[in-house]
């Protein structure tokens, strides 16, 4: 079992920057592949960010790039994601999840893909 706590949210202005943090427990961190997902009222939840198990290679939405950058901390079993230039569409709960990558190079852009979940962290960008 691994357990995701997320933090980090909040307000924010649109403009404005965010850190989401999640911090890991339970397993081997370096083991696992993470991402980000995102879920809006009334919308499915969406893929933001993903990272490889080392944090060698990183995967974004089309909507974030250059935005929005993942990174890890096997030493401290956290990941992270910086959230700048904050648009009211990014508005959501947003969620750490985690898969046991089989490879080095494995990286999941779909929900699907991961079995751990956190509870998700509220961010909020007002115009």
């Amino acid at each position: 079992q691994v357990q995701l706590v997320e933090s980090g949210g909040g307000l924010v202005q649109a403009g404005g920057s965010l850190r989401l943090s999640c911090a890991a427990s339970g397993r081997t961190f370096s083991n696992y592949a993470m991402g980000w997902f995102r879920q809006a009222p009334g919308k499915e939840r969406e893929f933001v960010a993903a990272i490889t198990r080392s944090g060698s290679s990183t995967d974004y939405a089309d909507s974030v790039k250059g935005r929005f950058t993942i990174s890890r901390d096997n030493v401290k079993n956290m990941v992270y994601l910086q959230m700048n230039s904050l648009k009211p569409e990014d508005t959501a709960v947003y969620y750490c999840a985690a898969v046991r990558a089989t490879y080095a190079s494995s990286i999941y852009s779909f929900a699907s893909g991961y079995n751990y979940w956190g509870q998700g962290t509220q961010v909020t960008v007002s115009s």
